[in-house]
């Protein structure tokens, strides 16, 4: 029987209930800017981050959690892996900056939350140094500052001998006219940016596969590629900070950028507005996304519909200016092509890719 992301005990459409019911209640509370000299601009809630603005300036927020990546890098070393808590830290920086530049917010500062069950967790030496080292490092590549942190000890909440990670980021927008909102137009382009692999998303369900198999982690992946699962899995996540600093600067036209997190490609449909995305050249399913979906076995569909499949960032862009927006992403060092177009089907709203029989609808994504 195969797979889907509720086996491993996640429901977006609980989860996503939820998040729709905080933004009404939210809303209400908006006229309590104005004392601050902000208001509350159109259409920010229910994109990937929130912001505020002012006379000249926009300033951005966006609160985020790593999930339970941190417990593959566990089981990892207790099968007899290395510490991998530096690409964990790169990790929970990535979710977090990579959700705030896609208004146009360049990250200022981001801040630690890391919450334990027993303060003993942090008397590992060498795992603690390199969350530490990591965290500074997904700061640098981020071009922000390490603002500051929490580290609750939460006993009875948080199990004694993992480390619940996350945090939050502040991001500034100036001049206001580099905002991106979301103004996706008949004919855009859509580039893709290439990911690491899971990155920070579908975790629950790559560690009820490992759970499957008989050498666990240490299973070798296959189809061409070297690496073990566990090697495969925590391999550190791409931050796209500099790729729309290039394109900011360069004065590039970004109609709308999506973070392929949660809901798989179905993120890539994320502007309120209805268009269908046709996604013409998807290009080879990467060889850890090939094992999960074997070894599950998980459908095409659900793949699609829970992890990347190779895609971390998207760009939506006029057609004339996604050869330079592509440029622009491999001069950042990131993998980039132009992989679909946009166009309207009535009221219409899904992801389309013809070349794998694959429709996602709207219905499927209830962010708002």
């Amino acid at each position: 029987m195969s797979l889907n992301y509720e086996s491993s005990g996640v429901r977006y459409d609980q989860l996503d209930a939820f998040k729709r019911a905080c933004q009404r209640a939210a809303r209400t509370t908006a006229g309590e800017l104005t004392a601050h000299g902000y208001r509350e601009p159109a259409s920010t809630r229910g994109e990937s981050a929130y912001l505020l603005e002012g006379e000249d300036h926009f300033l951005a927020h966006v609160e985020e959690g790593l999930g339970t990546k941190n417990l593959v890098a566990d089981a990892f070393r207790r099968e007899g892996g290395r510490c991998c808590y530096r690409e964990i830290a790169i990790d929970t920086v990535a979710t977090i900056v990579n959700d705030l530049i896609t208004c146009g917010a360049l990250p200022v500062s981001v801040a630690m939350h890391a919450a334990v069950g027993d303060s003993g967790w942090f008397a590992d030496a060498e795992r603690m140094q390199l969350l530490v080292d990591g965290f500074a490092e997904g700061c640098r590549q981020s071009g922000a500052v390490w603002g500051g942190g929490e580290t609750p000890t939460l006993k009875g909440v948080v199990n004694p001998e993992t480390i619940v990670l996350a945090g939050s980021a502040v991001g500034r927008i100036a001049p206001k006219s580099r905002r991106i909102a979301s103004e996706v137009k008949e004919g855009d382009a859509i580039v893709f940016l290439a990911s690491s692999g899971v990155q920070t998303n579908g975790l629950s369900l790559c560690r009820l596969i490992a759970e499957r198999l008989p050498r666990g982690y240490h299973t070798p992946i296959g189809h061409g590629d070297g690496r073990t699962y566990g090697e495969a899995l925590l391999a550190p996540s791409v931050i796209y900070v500099r790729f729309v600093r290039l394109c900011l600067e360069r004065g590039l036209p970004l109609h709308y950028l999506a973070h392929v997190t949660g809901h798989g490609w179905r993120k890539l449909m994320r502007p309120e507005d209805p268009w269908v995305y046709e996604i013409h050249t998807p290009r080879g399913i990467p060889a850890l996304f090939r094992f999960i979906m074997e070894s599950g076995p998980v459908s095409l569909r659900e793949a699609y519909a829970t992890f990347n499949m190779g895609v971390g960032f998207a760009a939506y862009v006029p057609a004339a200016a996604a050869p330079a927006v592509v440029a622009a992403a491999e001069e950042a060092g990131h993998e980039a092509w132009i992989a679909g177009t946009v166009r309207r089907e009535g009221d219409r709203k899904a992801v389309v890719v013809p070349s794998l029989g694959l429709a996602f609808e709207g219905d499927t994504l209830q962010v708002r």
